[in-house]
């Protein structure tokens, strides 16, 4: 690694280590170990999901979205576990948003290291839940039970078309991102007119989610039995088994590539539903995912390693991300940033790369767009330009 980028990326840690020192500090009191829990728990199980939801300046917000995390992490959890036989799975799937307005349930022996923790302590989530406003209650819970049902669905059939695709993702994380729309509109974060239309939500929600899917194929082939999202009507054109893919040759990379290039169609859905946020906090809350999910697409694809490692963008790298985006101008200059390094490096000869680059350069022109329209002021950019603490933009694609 060179002097420079080495130099950049140890920046690039001590500004985000300042960043979560002056952040937003949550005044938690001493009497509130519910809710002390539930940050605490918060951290643990996602790090990067901690700091987004931490960083929201409204406090009816925050503490509904973590709520709201923490509960559909612990569904998640009982699907994932290979280890719960069928039955009793399908059934705690099926009656889990009921446990809300259970303060004594709790799961124990399920999961594995703090997702076993928060099911077995599961109380603390639900007297915190009860204290929520009943707007915002209802939506925690809708979706909740509306994402088992369609956990338990998969869990009696394969993703075998591209449509089932869509809907699986629709359900474990489309689902998310109508709750957030409905959560930032009735706390009144954001307009109540974002919560009519929620294609653009459910579409934020399926970028993260194949990007996981994609991401996670050498984690979830291991399971036993393995458990795999990656749809029969795409991988069936390169092999016969979805393990062959193992192998990672010619073959695999082309599979891999056509799963990317499926991935990519929602972008032009989430740029229009992040830079349509008015809040900033919302705005960060909703963009760094984002940028998270472009970053790792552009090192996952025609990536090898994807089949034998879990391909993970580096710690600096998601730094620079979580602390450069500060505003919508920062957001698109990154996304872009990650497209024009994406389409440098596509494959001559790949099926998938017409169809990649005519995604990605039509979406770098979108976003050249956005740049004239959210262009910092002059004297802001000279600013920006001069004094690394406010701007600090040591950005660079990975190699």
């Amino acid at each position: 690694m060179c002097k420079t980028r080495l130099i950049s990326n140890a920046f690039a840690m001590l500004r985000m280590k300042w960043s979560m020192m002056t952040m937003t500090r949550i005044k938690i009191r001493k009497e509130q170990q519910d809710l002390l829990f539930c940050y605490d728990i918060l951290k643990s199980v996602s790090r990067s999901f901690a700091m987004v939801i931490t960083q929201l300046t409204d406090s009816a917000l925050r503490d509904s979205i973590c709520i709201f995390y923490l509960t559909l992490r612990a569904l998640d959890t009982i699907e994932d576990d290979m280890s719960v036989p069928m039955n009793m799975k399908l059934e705690e799937l099926k009656k889990f948003s009921s446990h809300l307005e259970d303060p004594e349930w709790r799961l124990t022996d399920v999961g594995e290291g703090c997702e076993r923790k928060l099911l077995a302590q599961f109380p603390c989530v639900v007297r915190e839940y009860r204290k929520l406003s009943k707007e915002y209650q209802s939506v925690i819970s809708d979706t909740c039970e509306r994402m088992a049902e369609g956990m338990c669905e998969f869990l009696q059939r394969s993703v075998n078309t591209q449509e089932d695709y869509d809907l699986y993702c629709h359900y474990v994380a489309g689902l998310v991102g109508h709750g957030l729309t409905r959560l930032f509109a009735r706390t009144g974060s954001e307009s109540s007119c974002a919560a009519e239309d929620l294609i653009n939500a459910n579409h934020m929600g399926l970028f993260l989610q194949k990007t996981n899917i994609i991401r996670d194929y050498y984690e979830d082939i291991l399971e036993e039995p393995p458990r795999m999202f990656w749809p029969e009507s795409i991988w069936s054109r390169y092999v016969k088994e979805l393990k062959d893919l193992w192998w990672a040759d010619a073959t695999a990379l082309q599979c891999l590539d056509a799963m990317v290039s499926d991935a990519l169609r929602h972008i032009p859905y989430v740029i229009e539903y992040v830079v349509s946020l008015k809040d900033l906090s919302v705005f960060r809350f909703c963009a760094i995912p984002q940028l998270m999910a472009i970053a790792t697409l552009s090192k996952v694809y025609h990536n090898a390693d994807t089949f034998k490692t879990k391909v993970k963008i580096s710690r600096p790298e998601s730094c620079r991300i979580m602390v450069d985006c500060r505003s919508v101008y920062d957001f698109v200059c990154i996304f872009s940033e990650y497209c024009e390094h994406f389409l440098s490096r596509l494959e001559d000869g790949d099926a998938s790369t017409p169809r990649l680059r005519e995604i990605l350069i039509r979406t770098i022109n979108t976003l050249q767009n956005y740049k004239k329209q959210f262009l910092p002021a002059p004297h802001m950019r000279s600013l920006l330009t001069h004094y690394l603490g406010l701007r600090a933009r040591f950005f660079t694609p990975h190699a």
